[in-house]
């Protein structure tokens, strides 16, 4: 897994012990005098992740013990699970949800659907004549500028639910953003009827993808796809992950015990909860 403050993730090679990722549904039962039962449920679910490694080597136990300390950054950190087949959201990847998980250039996007609940799907509506430069419809992150990354990723795009209800578009894109949020560069494709695969480049923090369009029209937007290492096989076969999301993380208990007389590896547990925001003081 790769780990961090954005800008300075590090890849955890050694293989947990544990690995546990339940979410925390949080669910409340009220049972009725007749018996009958009801159930509530929040309307977000936070994971929980807890892992725990035997003889870690210390370049990697100092890295941790620094993120639980908050030595660096109060937080919160990302969390990369390798595990993750698409690092979007689940209503994101289905094209389903509020309009604010994307954003768009100027007022040429009206997404019908979504608003009204987070389990209907979007509908994409474009409402200008398209120029040289657009328009662009971006996936954001709920937390960050994009989606965290880091140089010796390989990361794979692609919106098969709008190939497939036939948008009319021109263009993958990625923008690549630095750890303080300024533009680096943006990687595209003028063939957007197959994934777009790309290494991260040198000194990005964060990936933003983005499909540009070149008509007005209506559309559904259906599935899409952000995934680590070059999946492009697999969605052209007709894969369709599900969105597990890349969410902050903040550190909420950590142990660390040496593993051996001399104290060269460690033996280290690590709690982590998804989080909207982190604060110390």
């Amino acid at each position: 897994m790769w780990i961090g403050n954005p800008g300075a993730l590090r890849e955890i090679r050694d293989g947990a012990k544990s690995f546990e990722r339940a979410p925390d549904l949080g669910v409340v039962e009220f049972r009725a005098l007749a018996g009958g039962v009801t159930t509530w449920a929040p309307p977000a679910l936070p994971r929980r992740l807890k892992l725990s490694w035997e003889a870690m080597e210390r370049g990697d136990v100092d890295h941790l013990d620094r993120l639980a300390r908050r030595v660096d950054a109060p937080g919160p950190i990302a969390a990369v699970d390798p595990l993750a087949r698409n690092l979007l959201g689940a209503a994101q990847a289905a094209g389903r949800g509020s309009p604010k998980k994307w954003s768009w250039t100027n007022s040429d996007f009206v997404l019908y659907g979504g608003s009204l609940s987070e389990y209907i799907p979007n509908t994409v509506s474009v409402e200008n004549v398209p120029t040289a430069n657009g328009p662009d419809l971006f996936w954001d992150h709920p937390t960050w500028p994009g989606y965290p990354v880091a140089p010796g990723m390989t990361v794979t795009w692609w919106t098969p639910g709008l190939v497939a209800g036939g948008a009319a578009l021109g263009q993958l894109r990625i923008q690549w953003f630095d750890a303080s949020g300024a533009l680096l560069s943006t990687g595209t494709t003028n063939a957007p009827t197959v994934p777009m695969v790309r290494p991260v480049p040198a000194g990005a923090a964060y990936a933003r993808p983005a499909a540009r369009f070149t008509a007005k029209g209506l559309w559904g937007m259906g599935s899409s796809a952000f995934t680590l290492g070059d999946t492009s096989a697999a969605l052209v076969a007709g894969e369709r992950p599900a969105g597990e999301g890349c969410p902050a993380v903040s550190v909420t208990g950590y142990s660390h015990a040496p593993a051996d007389g001399n104290g060269a590896f460690r033996d280290i547990g690590l709690d982590l909860v998804e989080v909207t925001s982190s604060a110390t003081g």
